[in-house]
């Protein structure tokens, strides 16, 4: 493990520290949201062939989409979206210079979905939610411009976890087939039985903090019994075989490091194809802050050929 953070990174935490905002796990909900919001909604995101907005009935209310349709011809491939943020923050918007790079480096329309938060619906309500709308994403295909016959899913941290559920899920349940799950820094494990080493390492001071970790499984988890739920932390999972390929991008200053090195083993020794983007340097969210990180760049590039690779098979 590198000894510090890259300079680029280091900048931007001081940045964060020095202007004495507190951390998620000393806030609100709501002004843990609105901190989100204002940090990641001003990224600068790049221009797509067209946007577009939608709701559709989920499991118990009507869940919003957006959709980035990226140059070229129809049919595009399919890459449903799910945005991070402990299962508790985020949103569509603050997601959107992230979508308009994966559509563009990927050729495919991503759906970016805007699935319900905890604590007002804790789990299982976002995984309900991606589910239905991965279905909704095949089921409307030929409508939106969509290729039914090429669909992958992705999301950061929590919305990673919540890609890996939906495989699980699509594989349990005989459908929807889905080609390819992007994993960027996926929280997979259950903290409340498993203390990885990268969580006390990196406990304070790089952004995603282990306190704010444990205030987000808080909100999110009811039951202690869920924690062994794989469709709440795919970890548990007894059979990852039969799975889609994967790539996993993670970061080394990041407390959910190792748990991306042991979901990559689980899912390499289960016959499932794996590859494993690890950036030394970085933080957690790096990927999210294009404006300020070179490697966010690259970390995105490294989801989008993934991407493109499962397309093309």
């Amino acid at each position: 493990m590198a000894d510090e953070p890259g300079p680029q990174v280091q900048a931007v935490l001081d940045a964060m520290y020095s202007n004495g905002v507190p951390l998620t796990h000393g806030l609100s909900v709501e002004s843990a949201r609105g901190a989100l919001d204002l940090f990641f909604a001003e990224e600068g995101s790049e221009s797509v062939a067209d946007v577009r907005e939608f709701s559709f009935e989920g499991p118990e209310s009507d869940v919003p989409v957006r959709i980035y349709e990226p140059e070229g011809e129809r049919p595009h491939p399919i890459c449903v979206f799910f945005h991070g943020g402990g299962w508790v923050l985020g949103n569509l918007d603050c997601y959107d210079n992230v979508c308009t790079r994966l559509a563009n480096r990927a050729e495919c329309l991503v759906v970016s979905i805007d699935y319900r938060l905890a604590p007002e619906h804790p789990f299982p309500a976002a995984p309900r939610d991606c589910y239905a709308a991965t279905e909704w994403a095949v089921s409307n295909a030929g409508q939106l411009g969509g290729d039914p016959d090429r669909v992958a899913v992705a999301g950061d941290s929590a919305g990673g976890n919540l890609a890996a559920v939906v495989s699980l899920m699509a594989r349990d349940r005989a459908g929807p087939e889905i080609s390819h799950q992007g994993l960027i820094y996926p929280a997979v494990n259950p903290a409340g039985l498993e203390v990885p080493e990268s969580y006390e390492e990196n406990a304070e001071g790089y952004f995603l903090e282990l306190a704010s970790m444990e205030w987000f499984f808080d909100r999110y988890i009811e039951s202690e019994i869920d924690e062994r739920n794989p469709y709440a932390f795919p970890l548990q999972a007894r059979n990852l075989a039969d799975l889609p390929s994967a790539t996993i991008v993670s970061a080394g200053f990041d407390p959910l490091r190792d748990e991306a090195f042991s979901y990559e083993k689980r899912l390499a020794d289960a016959g499932v194809p794996v590859s494993h983007h690890h950036f030394e340097g970085m933080i957690h969210g790096f990927c999210s802050m294009t404006d300020e990180l070179d490697a966010a760049e690259e970390g995105l590039d490294a989801i989008a050929e993934g991407l493109r690779e499962a397309f093309r098979a």
